[in-house]
């Protein structure tokens, strides 16, 4: 059966940094993928996960502060497509990399990522995905052994398998994630990554060289300790989905195993930390 998700079309004013709040506030209740437009955020959620009184407790709906309202839709899986292809735009990064959908030009960069997002892609994650092909970019990662965890369409392993990465896992606990990450596996002609449907008590028993996590803050805190089991001594780690003020927590769990900040990139206060030991 397919699934059903609700979509939500926030009119935001000024946008920021109510967008910013607004998209965190609805994390924490379940809302799963996030579009910005030019006039606020379209928030999906799956009709499981929803109420009718979920928002009521979105703080920056009752502020003096903005200006929000919004429209409410269901969206049924079969409108999914026409639903990314009016929001979905190509991402490049640094003149090196594109990630792109089948239906938009090939700029002809050094690498050349096409996905199909379909429900697992949230633009709001631009920010995280492009930090995170950046460190990426930095890194060698010939032959090295690779994990994406929370991989949603795939795009980090796919860009790993290019960076010569073998092999490669690539895990989310979501079934249409899982289901799009084999078709953007096989839709990018890789052949190092293998996709499974879970969680990190997947990982036992698991080394890896690279461990690419882009989750939200409270699973990454959740699932550290088993990451730090899988990375070899002289391993990298690669954190990702959340906020500049989070960087403490984060790290404060993270130093506990002896690895250190190496590099941060921040985007529109989105961040992604690489760590060494």
């Amino acid at each position: 059966m397919d699934n059903i998700y609700i979509s939500y079309t926030f009119k935001i004013h000024p946008k920021e940094p109510a967008t910013e709040i607004l998209v965190a506030e609805l994390g924490e209740i379940g809302f799963e993928s996030f579009v910005e437009n030019e006039e606020g955020l379209i928030a999906y959620i799956q009709q499981t996960d929803w109420n009718e009184n979920i928002l009521n407790d979105v703080f920056i709906l009752n502020s003096d502060q903005f200006s929000i309202s919004f429209e409410m839709e269901v969206i049924e899986q079969t409108n999914w497509n026409s639903e990314w292809e009016k929001n979905f735009n190509p991402i490049q990064v640094d003149n090196l990399v594109s990630i792109r959908a089948p239906f938009h030009e090939n700029p002809n960069l050094k690498y050349d990522i096409v996905i199909e997002p379909k429900m697992s892609f949230g633009t709001g994650h631009h920010e995280t995905t492009h930090m995170m092909v950046q460190h990426l970019l930095d890194l060698d990662l010939t032959n090295k052994k690779v994990l994406d965890m929370g991989c949603g369409t795939g795009i980090l392993a796919i860009f790993a398998e290019m960076k010569g990465a073998n092999p490669i896992d690539a895990i989310d606990i979501d079934n249409w994630c899982y289901q799009n990450s084999i078709e953007n596996v096989e839709r990018n002609n890789c052949s190092n990554i293998d996709v499974y449907e879970g969680d990190a008590s997947l990982l036992i028993n698991k080394k890896y060289d690279v461990i690419i996590a882009n989750i939200n803050r409270n699973i990454l805190l959740n699932d550290m300790q088993v990451y730090m089991n899988c990375i070899n001594d002289n391993g990298t780690l690669l954190l990702s989905g959340f906020y500049q003020e989070d960087i403490t927590i984060i790290d404060a769990e993270v130093s506990k195993y002896q690895f250190k900040i190496d590099k941060i990139i921040e985007r529109n206060n989105w961040v992604a930390l690489k760590y060494q030991k």
